[in-house]
């Protein structure tokens, strides 16, 4: 089988595409035909040695895969070969087959396609634990979005609506944020061409926002937790600026305001049955029609280069996927 291989955590440029040979799931493990990759941030971040996790060399990135059952080790219950799956593997998913635990795995809604639930746990799971879990968000309050554009961001902006709140989204272009108004911003800031902080003042009365999600972290995180209105919170996703903020805390002080962490991945491994819950909401959303997945570019998986540039320069709108085959 073809997998996109990291033999060192170095840049993005010595990853290379080898053949590697096929592998049998051991005891608790399931082997996937992978049919689409996810192509997310924290991908590029892993291979450089940048991200929490460091798995052991050499390995493929891709963090969440959809495709077909394909074997099943021992003591794997409910998951049999053909079913239609998505595993949040965490990496090894740029390759033509997986062997993942059984713990990784969630059957296929019926209706959605392979490219779509490739690019879709990540980054919807990820929003709802932050508005819902960690940011508690209640309707009639008011979100903002940085980088609302964005694979999360773009399911912030969705999810914030269904939730009930005013949602300002804010991104760096007129396009990205047509994209914003698409998926039911109530509010845009090009933060490009405008200050953000001025902008906030402006939409809110002076009040300011109730949520700040932000996944881009760099110059718009003081600005943003400066806009909080009196016990707001500001939910730490990311950092796709590449620069992590320090921010004064007598801000937090004076407004009684809280930074909020949001790292999925370790709430999903920590709270299993919790975060089933959230999947079966956002599942049942997906069906009923209210979420609407945002794939902007797709690429066979011999364009992996491609396809991390587009995500890691921030070009990219929604979600970019590897189709393989």
């Amino acid at each position: 089988m073809k997998a996109v291989l990291a033999r060192a955590f170095a840049p993005l440029e010595q990853l290379e595409l080898a053949q590697l040979p096929s592998s049998l799931p051991g005891p608790g493990q399931v082997a996937l035909a992978v049919r689409a990759a996810g192509v997310n941030f924290l991908d590029g971040l892993i291979v450089q040695g940048k991200y929490q996790t460091k798995p052991a060399l050499p390995f493929s990135p891709g963090a969440e895969v959809a495709g077909v059952v394909r074997a099943v080790g021992p003591n794997v219950t409910g998951l049999t070969p053909g079913m239609r799956v998505l595993a949040m593997c965490g990496y090894g998913g740029f390759a033509e087959e997986l062997v993942t635990d059984a713990t990784n795995i969630l059957a296929l809604p019926e209706k959605m396609d392979f490219v779509t639930a490739a690019c879709f746990p990540i980054v919807y799971a990820t929003s709802l634990h932050a508005l819902k879990d960690r940011g508690e968000l209640k309707a009639g309050e008011t979100l903002l979005v940085l980088g609302a554009a964005g694979g999360v961001g773009l399911t912030a902006v969705e999810i914030g609506k269904i939730m009930g709140a005013r949602v300002i989204a804010a991104a760096s272009s007129e396009e990205k944020l047509a994209l914003c108004r698409n998926r039911g911003a109530d509010e845009i800031i090009n933060y490009a061409t405008s200050d953000l902080r001025e902008r906030v003042k402006e939409l809110t009365g002076g009040k300011g926002v109730d949520v700040v999600y932000d996944p881009v972290g760099g110059s718009y995180a003081e600005p943003a937790v400066r806009s909080l209105a009196f016990l707001g919170r500001y939910l730490v996703i990311g950092f796709a600026s590449g620069e992590i903020p320090k921010i004064p805390l007598n801000l937090l002080l004076l407004k009684q305001a809280s930074l909020v962490g949001v790292f999925w991945g370790a709430y999903a491994r920590a709270r299993p049955k919790d975060n089933a819950r959230n999947f079966a909401e956002l599942f049942g959303w997906y069906a009923q029609g209210r979420l609407h997945p945002h794939i902007s570019q797709t690429f066979p998986l011999e364009g992996y280069r491609e396809a991390l540039d587009a995500v890691m320069s921030r070009r990219a709108q929604g979600k970019v996927a590897l189709v393989m085959g």
